[in-house]
């Protein structure tokens, strides 16, 4: 409890720090935030999601906002914006007692949070001291500490998610009710975050059903599923009389609703995506948070321990295994989720903004791997809160405030050598596309050549006893 208690007040602390700087030159918040807070200041005045009353008053400027113009077309005479109604309920109580800022700071508490049950995911793959540091550097990389302060739903998304693993895997230790119930709970809050978590709320229901089904808890299985579903059904029902369809993108006026684009064609062709949000100069993870890479080394080592099977010589790397993997899962379904849905990837203030949801639970797979190569390990790590201090000194010294994320970074230029990838692809992703394809056939082939030599060496001294 003690070391949790002080990783919370570390990463509050440092999340503090980034509190008042500008989301861009001379704007306090950023557009999308503005709509965030202009609904839960409907909530607190009027006890509405209709923001005509705002729009008419210019209520922005009660949180020093910027000029804001609707976003959604008018259903039922009413004026509802598709951000929904989640994230704003769950910040209105703090803007009703201290403002935007007191918003900020309330997120800040929750996001520190949700770094706190990152650990205490790791520790299912790595002992101590790794899974903490692998959850404070993850807590305090760039994009977090740019997020951590921004009224947005991706970092609070990623302690509920949190806590929903967290949940589900003491559900598969110890199947007791308070543990089912926190789950079934924590995955019911997901969708109402945003509706693109919706893909990471059905792989957590789907990971508790089965845990409670092989301990033979068939009626706790079956009331968790009732508060998931119960909350499906409610979410699906207020947002068609409220928003006209099936999610709150119904009301939108952005061309192709919430993911931009109208054909199955338009969709497919952002696969590019799947490493541009990895590799991108401007939005990628790696560009901004170098210590991501060993949560591939991580993906890395569970695959050796399951191609080798470990387990069957060290029984407890099964439980290693279960939980890696369940954590990979749920990192790829967001992946997934944000290269093919999201209408766009760059253009926000935070960098790698939709990957944030999964940065806690990823921690545990970069926990493995910073327990495998700490020297290299430590290396990225200082790397990583070394943009954090530049990041945060420039945004008060600077006055470049946190957007957008194409600014300097302390790499000595290696960032420029990355491509920015976009649709169509270019010459430069194509080049970079092959050269990873390349790379990854080469370490296959000569993964392979190692499996089958170990194997014929086996059976070699088997056939000389």
């Amino acid at each position: 409890m003690r070391r949790a208690l002080g990783l919370w007040l570390l990463l509050l602390a440092v999340y503090t720090a980034a509190l008042g700087i500008d989301a861009s030159p001379g704007e306090r918040w950023s557009a999308r935030e503005g709509h965030e807070l202009l609904t839960a200041e409907s909530i607190v005045s009027d006890g509405d999601v209709d923001l005509r009353d705002e729009y008419a008053t210019a209520a922005w400027r009660e949180f020093g906002g910027p000029p804001l113009e609707p976003t959604a077309g008018l259903v039922d005479g009413r004026l509802l914006e598709p951000q929904g109604i989640g994230f704003p309920l769950l910040i209105a109580p703090a803007y009703a007692l201290g403002g935007a800022t007191l918003v900020a700071l309330w997120l800040a508490a929750l996001t520190a949070l949700g770094f706190v049950f990152a650990a205490a995911i790791a520790r299912r793959v790595v002992p101590e001291p790794w899974a903490t540091r692998a959850a404070l550097v993850a807590g305090l990389s760039p994009p977090v500490v740019a997020a951590a302060t921004r009224v947005s739903p991706e970092t609070v998304a990623g302690t509920v998610l949190a806590a929903a693993t967290l949940a589900a895997l003491k559900v598969r230790e110890q199947p007791r009710p308070r543990w089912t119930l926190s789950c079934a709970a924590a995955i019911a809050v997901l969708p109402w975050l945003a509706v693109s978590l919706v893909p990471l709320a059905a792989g957590c229901a789907a990971a508790l059903a089965r845990w409670l089904r092989r301990r033979r808890r068939g009626f706790a299985a079956f009331t968790a599923m009732e508060v998931v579903l119960f909350s499906a059904v409610l979410f699906v029902t207020l947002t068609d009389r409220l928003y006209g369809g099936l999610t709150p993108y119904a009301t939108s006026l952005a061309p192709g609703g919430g993911i931009g684009t109208d054909s199955v064609a338009g969709v497919l062709e952002r696969w590019p995506r799947l490493v541009g949000w990895w590799l991108d100069r401007d939005a990628g993870m790696l560009r901004w948070a170098p210590f991501a890479a060993l949560g591939f080394l991580g993906l890395w080592l569970l695959w050796r321990s399951r191609r080798d099977r470990l387990a069957v010589v060290v029984p407890d790397q099964v439980h290693v295994e279960v939980v890696a993997g369940f954590l990979a899962a749920l990192c790829a379904t967001q992946l997934v989720v944000v290269t093919f849905l999201a209408p766009q990837m760059h253009g926000d203030w935070a960098p790698a903004r939709l990957l944030l949801p999964v940065v806690p639970v990823g921690a545990g797979l970069a926990g493995w791997g910073l327990r495998h190569a700490p020297r290299a390990g430590g290396a990225l790590a200082a790397v990583t809160l070394a943009g954090t201090v530049w990041l945060l000194i420039g945004g008060r010294l600077g006055g470049g405030g946190l957007q957008p994320p194409a600014g300097h970074m302390p790499w000595g230029g290696l960032q420029d050598v990355l491509p920015r990838f976009s649709i169509p692809i270019g010459t430069g992703e194509a080049i970079l596309l092959a050269a990873v394809g390349v790379a990854l056939a080469v370490l296959a082939a000569r993964e392979r050549r190692a499996w089958l030599a170990m194997r014929d060496g086996a059976a070699l001294r088997g056939s000389l006893r």
